[in-house]
């Protein structure tokens, strides 16, 4: 039998490289613009317009308009070099028509409006707190479940922590995706980009119970093994299986990325990485995790002279 579990320094490794770049690129993003990933309307407040032109026009030309005119604007363009999404502060009718005209004077052509929507302060401070909320109770609804699921086995809690971590390992790579993107690509974290961060923590704890619970089947039927035999021999027997679920829908997810169009790409790509993330972190973190503490390494007496370590039976 392949044993995966003394590997898993290995995988808290590879998590923490993983895991860096986009802790520093969220860093980089704070200090600048005040929020871990750059933010759309949908949480800043504002306007979003999209737009197209017959022919290509710098984005600082249209930012250069929309400042001229007294609104500070961000430009980019999508899809190709003749389509402009512009993100700028709320815009009355009449402010709308004025920069309108000044465009339409400025690239000699009316620009063709794709999208447009509007987004007021209050809104948008109500989406970032129910956000920042729904994280919160999902990681307190999951310990709570698991715990109680796992309650007729020894320490169950470190069944229900073990999860939390890997859910938080997941929560980090796809902000920090998003979060280098935005340097990258110019990505503006939007309602979706929630919509896929909350899919991902369904996605990943979903994997993990599946694990735990063979866990717990075969501590039942295997009581004179090792707990360290016992949970590799569980990985192994739903790792088949939690490859061939996780695989179907990532096919699915790069269709979308190939040809799903522009206004769903930001969300395939992260929910994409975050698939991606949760399916490790549910085999190659959550799991060693409980193994690790059975071992006592994150018992702080083991390291400060508390006295001996003490060994879980299962």
């Amino acid at each position: 039998m392949y044993d995966i579990i003394k590997l898993r320094r290995w995988f808290y490794i590879f998590s923490a490289i993983v895991i860096v770049p986009g802790l520093l690129s969220m860093g980089l993003t704070y200090a600048r613009y005040g929020s871990l990933v750059r933010t759309s309307i949908d949480f800043t407040g504002g306007t979003l317009w999209t737009m197209s032109l017959t022919k290509s026009v710098p984005p600082g030309e249209v930012v250069r308009i929309f400042e001229e005119n007294g609104f500070s604007a961000s430009v980019r363009t999508v899809e190709n070099d003749q389509t402009y999404e512009i993100q700028t502060d709320s815009l009355t009718p009449a402010d709308k028509q004025k920069l309108n005209d000044a465009m339409t004077t400025a690239f000699g052509e009316t620009p063709q409006e794709l999208a447009y929507r509007t987004i007021g302060p209050a809104i948008s401070s109500q989406v970032t707190s129910t956000a920042f909320i729904a994280v919160i109770v999902a990681s307190l609804a999951i310990l709570l479940f698991i715990v109680f699921a796992f309650r007729n086995i020894p320490h169950p809690l470190r069944y229900g922590s073990s999860a939390v971590v890997a859910m938080i390992h997941d929560i980090l790579v796809t902000l920090g995706f998003v979060s280098i993107m935005g340097w990258v690509a110019g990505w503006k974290a939007d309602s979706l980009t929630l919509t896929a961060l909350l899919t991902v923590i369904a996605f990943s704890v979903q994997d993990t119970i599946v694990v735990f619970d063979r866990i717990r089947e075969n501590s039942r039927r295997r009581r004179g093994e090792d707990y360290e035999t016992i949970v590799n021999r569980s990985l192994l027997e739903t790792i088949h299986r939690s490859l061939a679920t996780q695989l179907s829908a990532f096919f699915v997810l790069l269709a979308l990325v190939l040809f799903g169009g522009v206004t769903i790409r930001q969300f395939a790509m992260t929910l994409l990485v975050g698939l991606l993330s949760g399916t490790y972190s549910s085999l190659f973190n959550a799991t060693p995790l409980v193994v690790s503490w059975d071992k006592g390494a994150f018992n702080l007496r083991r390291y400060f002279g508390g006295g001996k370590r003490s060994v879980a039976t299962t």
